[in-house]
This record gives C-alpha cells, structure tokens and sequence, in this order.
C-alpha cells in the first residue's frame, strides 16, 4: 500500500508528460471542450482520463505513488494558472484568443466551422441573447471559454434617441 514499484521522480515525470500533452491536445481540439461540454465531448474526457492512467503510474498502484502523481496534477494546473495569469504569450497558448463569429450582422462561417460550432448552437446562442437572426448582431464573440457572447445592433429608433 505505501511501497512504490517506481522512483517518486518518475511518477511525477511520467505526470507532467501526460499533463503537457493533453494540455496541448484539448487545446487543439478547440473551445468547445472547456465551455461547453456535449455528451460526446464528456465520453472522450472520462475515457481520455482513464486511458492515461497507466501512463502516469507505470502500474503502480500503491497509495503514495497515487498521491504523488495527484499532487503533481494539482501542482502543475496552479503553475500554469499563475503563468496563464502572468504572461500573455502564455494566455493565448492555453486560452487560445476570442474569436468575431459575427460582425454587423455577417456571418464567418469559416471562423464558426474551424470552431466546430454548429449552426444550431450559434442560433441557441443568439436566441438567449434576444436575437432571432445573424442581421441583428452587431457583434457575436467566441470567448475563449467556449461561450458565445453577443452585442445587438441598435435599431433606427434607439439610434436616434
């Protein structure tokens, strides 16, 4: 239970690899598997979990050598955190960088399609904030996040208030 069947400097190595590459892999995948999770995108989050996982323990199964690998995780997610914080570059590496969906109402389908937004999705979006259509957006922004924001565009009676 407390024996490690590997030196405590692999597991932690064997950690940051892992970390590092799905870091880099959901960062790829793009905005969407941060903010807003479909049934498929979660599926893949629990099997990607659980298919590192010998990975980082090289089979070891002992309670300190979970700890370790544990401890390493939260340790790492607080590094970046602080990087992603402190540095720009950093910030948009990991956070990537919002993204114009929709500008005085036209639509950039290429943006929305490299973003894997469906059509359907970015309507929901619009929809919650009050637009039916893309012509009455002055501005719809994916955030890095993965959530839509939208700015309405100003109707000839509120422009001449």
């Amino acid at each position: 239970m407390l024996n490690l069947s590997v030196p405590w400097w692999e597991l932690v190595l064997r950690s940051v690899v892992v970390f590092g590459v799905l870091l880099l892999l959901l960062r790829l995948t793009g905005k969407r598997q941060v903010g807003q999770l479909a049934p498929n995108d979660l599926v893949l989050l629990l099997i990607l979990s659980n298919a590192v996982q010998n990975s980082m323990n090289a089979g070891d199964n002992s309670l300190i050598g979970g700890l370790i690998s544990a401890v390493t995780l939260v340790g790492l997610n607080y590094m970046v955190s602080k990087l992603v914080f402190k540095s720009r570059q950093v910030e948009h590496f990991v956070d990537g960088q919002p993204q114009i969906l929709i500008r005085n109402g036209v639509l950039f389908e290429a943006i929305l399609s490299n973003a894997g937004i469906t059509r359907d999705e970015l309507d929901g979006a619009l929809r919650q904030n009050g637009c039916s259509s893309p012509q009455e957006v002055h501005l719809a922004i994916l955030e890095t996040n993965g959530s839509i924001s939208v700015l309405q565009r100003k109707t000839k009676v509120e422009e001449m208030l």
